[in-house]
């Protein structure tokens, strides 16, 4: 099924005239309207009449975070506070949290495109959702929640924590899908067989997971575990919130809803396009969001895009699934290293579970990277050998993909921390 076949299955020249004309008329209100881009784009010799094709958009200033918090709380909106039904904001664990705003059509619109992601993934009117992000500030939770209710779901607002708890709301009210975050999701299946409850028993079939960078081998340690069908959504509170993205039961790439995004793909060193189908950072522009709109912003996120046709009938552009960010790539004795790496070396190896973190610390002048990883229970033996032999084998592994020599612990089941929103990785002490 295809909630909205005008718009995800149009014609590609057609959908290019009209994400222009929707450019067009954005980059005016915000010359108008928004001080902060009048100056940007004053200051970039660029003006409205300036922009007459797609191409032209390599003339805009980008956005990036520091403009949201340099102008916090309102000074980007480009519509009067009164006309603001809602507001969303960022974690703000660096300095002020990053602040968006919504106007009814805005949050119209919203709705509109999460039910077009959640439809994609297999959720109708049939389902039972449980939804396990935290609902508050952050976008995850409400975004989902009302694109959901559009299409007829019935709606578990569980949100997070009380795994006991999430358990029982599964088992009682009939859940058959799962949202949250892919980490959170492992550690309720943790919780499930705890309560002597093995997840796949649970019903949940499928699972619409985001808000953390996922590799495909942990997306399949999810499948078995919980016997589901996973899919993956991408979005970002500065541009909207869940909804810019997700994946068709294809599961070839993110189809992006481009009547409303415009997308590019850049050298994140040069600010340059990246040629067509290389890896790059992802550059959003919105197209018809009313009380913040948002011109080539840079999310840090690395991505390739593919304009291909896809088999489940939609036209619109898919981005590969989000294997890193340019702020998380760590340097490392002159190498760059992308925890998404060691984590496929993690899933691939049985034995490991898929708790683990990275800590990177340096020892005189040299860097030093350590990988601890869980074991799972049928491979905690106590067997000094056995664990010799296995920290072996995954530091060899990890060094034919890395190229890098590093420390690796494994530690008994259920020794490292969980998560119950965004889980850390990486711990860089130097």
């Amino acid at each position: 099924m295809i909630w909205d076949p005008q718009h995800e299955c149009m014609d590609r020249d057609e959908l290019r005239l009209l994400q222009l004309e929707r450019l067009k008329e954005t980059v005016t209100r915000v010359y108008q309207r928004v001080p902060f881009y009048r100056r940007a784009m004053d200051e970039s010799g660029v003006r409205p009449e300036d922009i007459n094709t797609l191409n032209d958009i390599d003339k805009l200033p980008f956005t990036d975070k520091t403009a949201l918090r340099d102008n916090y709380p309102y000074g980007l909106l480009a519509v009067s506070k009164k006309e603001v039904n809602r507001l969303h904001a960022s974690s703000g664990t660096t300095g002020k949290p990053t602040v968006v705003g919504y106007t009814r059509r805005d949050l119209e619109t919203w709705s509109d495109l999460v039910a077009r992601i959640v439809t994609m993934a297999g959720v109708d009117d049939e389902d039972v959702v449980q939804i396990t992000f935290g609902y508050g500030l952050f976008t995850g939770a409400f975004g989902l929640h009302y694109g959901l209710e559009k299409v007829g779901a019935t709606i578990v607002p569980a949100s997070v924590g009380n795994t006991g708890r999430q358990i029982m709301l599964m088992q009682d009210f009939g859940a058959t899908a799962l949202v949250g975050t892919p980490s959170y999701a492992l550690h309720l299946a943790d919780a499930a067989r705890a309560m002597q409850v093995d997840p796949a028993d649970l019903g949940i079939r499928k699972g619409l997971f985001g808000a953390e960078a996922w590799t495909e081998s942990m997306r399949g340690e999810m499948e078995r575990t919980w016997n589901m069908k996973a899919t993956d959504n991408y979005g970002l509170s500065e541009v909207m919130g869940p909804g810019v993205s997700g994946e068709c039961l294809q599961r070839a790439g993110l189809h992006i809803n481009e009547d409303h995004f415009l997308v590019e793909v850049i050298d994140p060193a040069t600010g340059e396009k990246a040629e067509p189908g290389r890896e790059g950072e992802l550059i959003i522009t919105t197209l018809t969001k009313e009380a913040l709109p948002i011109l080539r912003y840079r999310t840090r996120d690395i991505t390739v895009l593919d304009e291909t046709r896809c088999a489940c009938g939609r036209t619109t552009a898919r981005m590969r699934k989000v294997c890193g960010r340019t702020d998380d790539m760590l340097i490392i004795s002159g190498v760059n290293v992308f925890p998404s790496q060691i984590e496929t070396v993690l899933m691939d190896m049985a034995g490991l579970s898929p708790h683990y973190q990275i800590l990177v610390s340096k020892k005189g002048y040299l860097d030093h990277l350590e990988v601890q990883v869980e074991l799972t229970d049928q491979v905690f033996t106590g067997s000094f050998k056995d664990l010799e032999a296995l920290e072996n084998k995954l530091r060899q592994k990890i060094f034919s993909v890395l190229s890098l020599n590093c420390r690796v612990r494994l530690l008994e089941p259920h020794s490292l921390a969980r998560s119950e929103g965004k889980i850390k990785r990486v711990i860089d002490n130097r």
